[in-house]
């Protein structure tokens, strides 16, 4: 791995700790940004933690200056009812969190060479059957206009002199947390099913495949840019609720009406009820091996089934 020394940010999230395992398993030397460095050394094992609150200060230069590249993963979970308040931490915790931390990176001396910033597939919006590639536009709604301010605030990186790459990340398949782990609880008791009709579809990643293109992207200069972190064959929803309640050996058949979600998680049900066929060109142009590039088999992996 040609990045030996990361700063890594959002460390203790869903991906975090994951990503430090294979950074670590690759010889990197990683030191872990985070608001609360006890706490980020018991969940996460002995590990450079220096602290940082992303949204009130800049990152300490001390904990860049040198080093090759810097992962950011930070930012609100999205994953929760969106009130008026949440929205605006979901958006602020990403703008004004990557704002803070490229102020670290442009005092640091010497500074990184690379940022990975994560985004994600709301970048697209909801749309219908045609395959969305890295070129697509991008959507109009709350996640849409997110995704689009925290790539923009990121790729002004690259005026400092960094590489930067902005990993678009789809639903990830990982039981510990996440879209999946939401969604096995009704399944395991029967009652799961096609979401809205089933027809809208699901661009998946399983957490393997995910951390293996930001991996690549710290070897390989050729990655920047946004990049689709995706399966490379999206289904639609109807699909997914298939495999995975044959996975589980679960009834799924009983339809969820988007109504319901929407009562349950407000406007935040858009994510489930809408979709859109995410496809990874650029991965798959750069070479890019999926690990698990079948839902059945990456289901029953994430699952342990």
């Amino acid at each position: 791995m040609s990045a030996t020394r990361v700063a890594l940010t959002g460390a203790t999230g869903l991906i975090g700790p994951q990503l430090l395992e294979a950074l670590r398993a690759g010889g990197a030397e990683v030191t872990v940004l985070t608001r609360d460095p006890k706490r980020a050394r018991e969940q996460l094992g002995e590990v450079e933690a220096v602290h940082w609150d992303l949204m009130s200060e800049a990152a300490p230069r001390e904990a860049l200056a040198g080093r090759d590249a810097v992962v950011h993963l930070a930012g609100e979970p999205v994953a929760q009812r969106w009130s008026a308040k949440v929205k605006q931490a979901i958006h602020q915790s990403r703008v004004v969190g990557t704002r803070n931390l490229l102020e670290g990176i442009r005092a640091a001396d010497p500074r990184p060479g690379f940022l990975l910033s994560s985004s994600a597939i709301g970048y697209y919006g909801a749309h219908g059957e045609e395959p969305l590639d890295e070129d697509a536009p991008p959507g109009g709604d709350f996640l849409a206009r997110v995704c689009v301010d925290w790539e923009a605030e990121a790729a002004r990186a690259g005026e400092l002199g960094l590489r930067v790459a902005q990993v678009r990340t789809g639903v990830v398949l990982d039981r510990s947390g996440g879209a999946l782990a939401k969604m096995l609880r009704p399944f395991q008791l029967g009652v799961g099913g096609p979401v809205a009709g089933g027809r809208q579809y699901i661009s998946w990643i399983h957490t393997e495949d995910l951390v293996g293109i930001m991996a690549s992207s710290l070897e390989d200069e050729r990655w920047s840019g946004p990049i689709n972190a995706t399966a490379p064959e999206p289904v639609r929803n109807r699909d997914f609720s298939r495999v995975l309640g044959r996975v589980l050996k679960r009834p799924s058949l009983l339809p969820v009406p988007g109504l319901a979600l929407a009562l349950l998680y407000g406007e935040m049900a858009e994510i489930v009820t809408t979709g859109a066929r995410v496809v990874p060109a650029k991965s798959l142009v750069l070479g890019y091996q999926f690990r698990h590039p079948q839902l059945e088999a990456a289901l029953r992996s994430a699952l342990g089934s």
